[in-house]
């Protein structure tokens, strides 16, 4: 039975990874869109002061996110750049912030915990806002997506719905809202629970599937659909429907206590809309059906 919330999306074909000119960084980095591609962002200097004193001090921004989650963020074909939507995106923030972004790559689980402690100063992982995880920082929109269920290639245990997962094993990564999608599609099971398993990353939840230890695993929509186009794993992979279950939307994660930086990413985020470097990043990485119309703070509120 279809969740009502879910809505039909549409399968893009051709996923390639298009790797650009790499931005240096100490640690992981990001691709630079190719500058012909996309329009110049530029120094806000407004937006630069609203940024916290340490982080003006060392140009740059410490930022989190779990790279196994391609097309978003995930490493590239040298094993230790990350590539994707975010880091994209982030290099583009950083331009119009005066400051660079360097991506880290962090167990899903731990990001916001990180976050709030200092750690980190940013946390852009393909996060669902919702009110539960907005108690404990604050979300900037800029993405929207729901949940698709990835099986085998040929569908050999049937599913094509959520029912369908009753008295079946699910892998899923830790600490994501398919965790919690499954634990509320379980009240239908009548006495068939799913049998629930849960990973650091989703390439290990990946990996579950591939080998036939799990009947699906519950991804976001733009993974899903990477996944089944892409050329090294379109033969292993497919959606169990064409439908996304609960569309919420994504958010960087900030602390509460760093309202400054809050609204100066808000703020570069906005820009990129109006300049339309927003959807040239978007369309390359085929994901275009997940952009918003407004960049918000706290939608799931």
């Amino acid at each position: 039975m279809n969740h009502p919330a879910a809505r039909r999306l549409r399968l893009t074909t051709g996923l390639v990874l298009a790797i650009a000119s790499v931005l240096p960084t100490a640690c992981a980095a990001s691709t630079a869109l190719d500058p012909a591609s996309s329009p110049a962002a530029q120094l806000d200097q407004k937006l630069h002061n609203l940024l916290p004193p340490q982080v003006r001090s060392r140009g740059l921004l410490r930022v989190g996110t779990d790279a196994s989650y391609a097309p978003m963020s995930s490493f590239g074909p040298d094993g230790h750049t990350i590539i994707g939507v975010e880091p994209d995106l982030g290099v583009q923030i950083g331009r119009i912030l005066g400051v660079r972004l360097q991506f880290g790559n962090v167990d899903f689980a731990t990001l916001r915990g990180r976050v709030v402690s200092g750690g980190l100063d940013l946390a852009i992982s393909a996060m669902t806002d919702t009110p539960g995880r907005a108690r404990s920082g604050d979300f900037i929109n800029y993405f929207r997506a729901g949940t698709s269920i990835v099986v085998q290639r040929g569908n050999p245990a049937g599913v094509t719905a959520l029912d369908d997962l009753c008295g079946k094993v699910v892998a899923v990564e830790s600490g994501t809202t398919q965790v919690d999608l499954l634990a509320r599609t379980q009240r239908n099971c009548a006495g068939r629970r799913i049998i629930v398993k849960t990973y650091p990353t989703n390439s290990d939840a990946l990996v579950q599937l591939r080998t036939g230890r799990a009947a699906a695993v519950l991804n976001d929509y733009p993974p899903a659909v990477y996944l089944v186009n892409d050329v090294r794993t379109r033969s292993q992979y497919q959606l169990a429907s064409t439908l996304q279950y609960e569309p919420g939307p994504y958010g960087v994660f900030v602390a509460k206590t760093a309202r400054g930086l809050r609204d100066a990413v808000q703020g570069a985020l906005e820009q990129l809309q109006r300049s339309g470097a927003y959807a040239v990043i978007l369309d390359r990485w085929h994901v275009s059906d997940g952009a918003v119309q407004q960049i918000t703070i706290n939608s799931s509120r």
